[in-house]
């Protein structure tokens, strides 16, 4: 039989109020609330490392990072996350090499009933993982909705609501975001 955490992360209904899972969340905090207020770049990012699943060599998160659990965090190399980034894991969020992320950007993996009666009474909750590709930069504001894949060298401009999928080489943005135009390509001008 599975665990509440494995049903967690395969995005299956879980109960979200089980020990273990509880224990996790209270332990992320205290640890947050602690490496969040280190100032030597190096020892706090190294922190933050440690906490999450996997990250490339090259990896720099500015101070108010948080998150849930750590365990479902993958990022590649070249990470670049700007102040106040808010990543809820319950599921997988997986994010390519050479991302580039601004400040006050949520990436939410959580998915509550819409039966009020289940949120309520059932303390059940479920999620979708979200993959980002390669090469993304986002601009400060973006949130990026459970379930949603972006293709690699996707812009994401400031303040836009993703909430659902998109595929490579395009610039979207809006509430709910949407395509505005390709990424130039290089020799472009």
């Amino acid at each position: 039989m599975a665990t509440e955490r494995e049903k967690m992360t395969a995005g299956e209904p879980y109960d979200e109020l089980d020990g273990e899972l509880t224990a996790r969340r209270d332990y992320m905090r205290q640890q947050l609330e602690e490496i969040n207020h280190i100032t030597d770049n190096q020892n706090r990012n190294d922190r933050f490392k440690a906490l999450i699943a996997d990250t490339g060599d090259n990896f720099f998160v500015e101070t108010s990072f948080k998150f849930d659990y750590g365990f479902n965090i993958h990022l590649g190399d070249h990470f670049y996350a700007n102040y106040d980034v808010t990543m809820l894991d319950t599921c997988p969020i997986t994010i390519g090499p050479y991302a580039w992320i601004g400040p006050n950007c949520g990436f939410y993996t959580p998915i509550h009933p819409l039966d009020p009666v289940l949120r309520r009474d059932a303390d059940v909750e479920l999620g979708a993982p979200i993959t980002i590709g390669h090469s993304v930069w986002m601009g400060g504001g973006v949130i990026i909705l459970p379930g949603v894949t972006l293709g690699d060298n996707v812009v994401v401009g400031a303040g836009s609501v993703v909430t659902k999928s998109f595929g490579d080489n395009v610039v979207i943005a809006g509430n709910p975001a949407r395509v505005i135009k390709p990424v130039p390509k290089h020799s472009d001008k």
